[in-house]
């Protein structure tokens, strides 16, 4: 009679500086798109889980918040955000920007990570576009400060290291039953899904020309006969010079806006989508309780 192989399970935080790409090499192991990417620093506003199947381990990843010196109320319940992944993870991994090397940021996250105890293992990012030279020297470094069990040399962009990485990871989950079921690759709500792939849309579309300070709250979601959903959105800004950019000439903005996240969340939801935008004026939002509780984030980090 054959015995069924061992089940695996386990919680591998992501832990790096401000866009260093964990949101991209997240999706790209989980395989599908559970955090929203751009090219604006701390896109990632709280814990983002992953969840994938490598031979018989099921492996939850927790992308986080860039950690940098915070500043506001909402930098520091976003790096707050980031050391609580960190502290409920069975693994941490630390992901360094091959480019940048070991900057301020990614210092401080070594400091803290030497000053808990705390084990991890490290991939040195965007190995395509860096010199093997460079590579290397950044790779010693990073194994003098002797809190690293493995160094993954990796590129989140091209895919490349990442099937050893997977091996390696898979083999470090414990013993004992999958924590999810087998189809779930998020455990992120849809309304909340839904509010982050339209924030993405914001971001790209308008990250040079709009201030950081804005959020998007799915209002409502409907699901009728047909099968099809009706989602009504509302955009916060600080300030009505920030509505009209959002707005744009003519309503030109968000048409553009609503039509690129509505054809995302009709192939994220496998349905037709009727997405409504509202733009409202709320300032000083990032002192709101209310609105730390729809990002999953505590008030007073």
């Amino acid at each position: 009679m054959m015995t069924q192989p061992e089940t695996r399970a386990g919680f591998v935080a992501i832990l790096g500086a401000p866009n260093v790409g964990k949101s991209t090499l997240m999706n790209k192991l989980v395989g599908a798109k559970v955090s929203i990417v751009s090219p604006k620093v701390q896109t990632t506003r709280s814990r983002v889980l992953g969840i994938c199947i490598e031979d018989q381990a099921q492996i939850i990843f927790v992308d986080t918040p860039g950690i940098f010196a915070p500043k506001r109320r909402l930098d520091r319940a976003m790096v707050a955000a980031a050391w609580g992944g960190a502290g409920d993870a069975d693994e941490i991994m630390l992901l360094v920007d091959a480019t940048r090397g070991v900057d301020k940021n990614t210092k401080s996250i070594i400091d803290q990570l030497i000053k808990t105890e705390r084990k991890a293992f490290v991939c040195i990012n965007k190995t395509d576009i860096c010199d093997k030279p460079r590579l290397l020297v950044l790779a010693q470094q990073l194994n003098e400060t002797g809190i690293f069990d493995d160094i993954f040399m990796i590129s989140a962009g091209t895919g490349d290291g990442l099937s050893e990485l997977m091996s390696f990871i898979s083999a470090r989950m414990g013993i004992g039953p999958w924590l999810y079921p087998e189809d779930d690759i998020t455990d992120m709500p849809d309304r909340l899904l839904a509010a982050e792939i339209t924030r993405e849309k914001l971001y790209l579309k308008l990250h040079q020309e709009l201030p950081y300070a804005t959020m998007v709250e799915t209002e409502s979601w409907e699901r009728k006969d047909d099968g099809s959903v009706k989602i009504n959105q509302i955009i916060y800004v600080e300030r009505p010079s920030q509505k009209a950019i959002v707005l744009g000439k003519g309503g030109s903005k968000i048409k553009s806006l609503g039509e690129a996240s509505r054809q995302e969340l009709e192939g994220l939801f496998e349905c037709r989508v009727h997405l409504f935008l509202f733009v409202k004026v709320r300032e000083n939002w990032g002192n709101d309780p209310e609105r730390y509780r729809e990002m999953g984030l505590e008030f007073n980090s």
